[in-house]
This record gives structure tokens, sequence and C-alpha cells, in this order.
């Protein structure tokens, strides 16, 4: 079992920056591919970042302005969120994933979850 838990999250203004952290607790952290999911209102819940112990995926939308990293010391995973847009808006979701293709996003692939963060960007 793992308990996930979010933090971070806030209002901030178009263009401006945000930076999430997902703490676990539970079996060992380093064995889990970890992700960031987001859920805006009235839409499906969308995949934003993942990581495992080498690489990194992201959504296209976020590219170039997101940045997912991880403390397997500190049982952490961090989401640096730059040049916020207003459609970034959205309730955040930390993951974690034992699955071998947790890099694509699918949702499903993902066991353990966090209950969110709200990230509100006003233009």
């Amino acid at each position: 079992q793992v308990q996930l838990v979010e933090s971070g999250g806030g209002l901030v203004q178009a263009g401006g920056s945000l930076r999430l952290s997902c703490t676990a607790s539970g079996r060992t952290f380093s064995s889990y591919a970890m992700g960031w999911f987001r859920q805006a209102p009235g839409k499906e819940r969308e995949f934003v970042a993942a990581i495992s112990w080498s690489s990194e995926s992201y959504v296209d939308s976020v590219k170039g302005r997101f940045t997912i990293s991880r403390d397997n010391a500190k049982n952490t995973v961090h989401l640096q969120m730059n040049s916020l847009k207003p459609e970034d808006t959205a309730v955040y979701y930390c993951a974690a994933s034992e699955h071998p293709s947790y890099y694509t996003g699918v949702s499903e692939f993902y066991r353990y979850w966090g209950q969110g963060t709200q990230v509100t960007v006003s233009s």
C-alpha cells in the first residue's frame, strides 16, 4: 500500500509559476514510476507527466513549460510548472505505477492516487 499526498497548489496569474509536490509513504517509493494527472471542470482526467528511474515523459501541451523530478531519498516527486496558462487550471493528482507502460499516461496503469491539489491560473 502506498499513500500519496499532494501539496503546492494555489492561485497564480498567467505567466507565473507553481511547484507541486507529492510525498509518498508505505512501500518502497523508488520502485514506482510516478505520474501527474489533471482534471479540469467538465473534462476527463488528463495525463501531464511521468518519471521513472531514468526517463521522463510529458503531454505535448506542457512540454517546455513543466518539469517533473523525483527525490527518492525524500520519497517525493515534484512538478515545476512555469509559464502557466489559464487552460492549466485543474485539480492535479499524483499517482504511482508499477506498470511497464506507465509512460503512455494511461490512468489504468496507475495503482495509487493522491487526493489532488487545486491549481487555478487567472488571466
